[in-house]
């Protein structure tokens, strides 16, 4: 009799599937700490101690740390997202306000407000590697979706400064409205959004030219300033106003406007882009609006005053 032995049974594979976590990280300048927010449940999961008066932050793009700028410590903390712990301190520039890490993942750039310059950080050695000198009191920046360029808002020049991320060097400036704050760049790369703080408007740049080509009027003191990811609408956050404007990126123009907490800054937009996360620095809470309908789904109590947030997938 010939015997027919079972084929073995398939080893269990090493390497599990790792599931990704939605999360929401946002800097509290007030109580010196970043909550954590789960974006399915919309609660606080954690709260991590930093520098003094954290200002802006930034998840890098494989969702495995989070660069946090301490205006008032002159640093920037990295989170690991796997442990939400602080695992490195980096010196900067004087009042650092805003960074952006490039989509490659190997570079921070950080605006320094007093020092009039943005630090360049190597991700891979958590150092300064370079000081670029840009215009006066840098504040929000941006950068491509190639990681060719980083454009910066600077507050007290009412320009920005286009930086080659190549020779790490100011290669044009772009006049734009009183007092710039918020940058972002929409997906293509075709356009960056600038909000004037001080003359109530939004300005549109085109990246080919480095010219203003359309300005938008919106609310009181707009500042914070995002781009849904697939580059149809960019939502504004209205500090005096305590709203969100949303505009068209085909028309140009204000088509819905949200009512939010007491002076919202800078906002975030998921991965998804079905929901935005907009900081409330005078109510100290997030108010959690959906892209569907444009209204308020939740409202989420953080730390004191927060000021930035960015939204990203991480490893649970």
């Amino acid at each position: 009799m010939t015997m027919v032995m079972a084929a073995p049974a398939p080893a269990t594979t090493a390497v599990q599937r790792q599931q990704q976590q939605q999360v929401t990280y946002v800097a509290n300048s007030g109580s010196d700490n970043v909550s954590v927010i789960d974006n399915v449940t919309n609660t606080v999961i954690n709260t991590i101690t930093v520098g003094d008066n954290p200002a802006a932050l930034a998840i890098t793009p494989g969702g495995t740390r989070v660069y946090v700028a301490n205006s008032d410590s002159d640093n920037v903390s990295v989170i690991d997202t796997s442990t939400n712990t602080v695992t490195a301190t980096i010196s900067v520039g004087d009042n650092p306000q805003g960074l952006v890490v490039t989509p490659g993942g190997t570079r921070v750039y950080v605006t320094n407000f007093n020092s009039n310059n943005v630090s360049v950080i190597s991700t891979a050695t958590n150092t300064v590697i370079d000081t670029i000198t840009v215009g006066t009191n840098p504040q929000g920046l941006a950068v491509t979706p190639g990681g060719t360029r980083v454009y910066v808002g600077n507050f007290a020049s009412n320009n920005v400064s286009v930086i080659s991320t190549t020779s790490n060097a100011v290669i044009d400036t772009v006049t734009v409205g009183t007092n710039p704050v918020g940058v972002a760049v929409t997906p293509g790369g075709t356009r960056v959004y600038v909000t004037n703080t001080d003359s109530d408007n939004v300005s549109v740049i085109s990246t080919a030219s480095n010219t203003v080509i359309d300005t938008i009027t919106g609310g009181d003191r707009p500042g914070g300033v995002a781009v849904t990811p697939g580059g149809t609408r960019v939502y504004v956050a209205n500090h005096d106003s305590g709203n969100v404007s949303v505009i068209s990126t085909a028309s140009n123009t204000v088509i819905d406007t949200i009512t939010v907490g007491i002076n919202p800054r800078m906002l975030a937009i998921t991965p998804g882009s079905t929901r935005v996360y907009v900081p409330n620095f005078g109510s100290d809470n997030v108010s959690v609006i959906s892209t569907a309908s444009n209204t308020v789904i939740g409202t989420v109590t953080v730390g004191t005053e927060p000021t930035a947030a960015d939204s990203g997938l991480i490893s649970e």
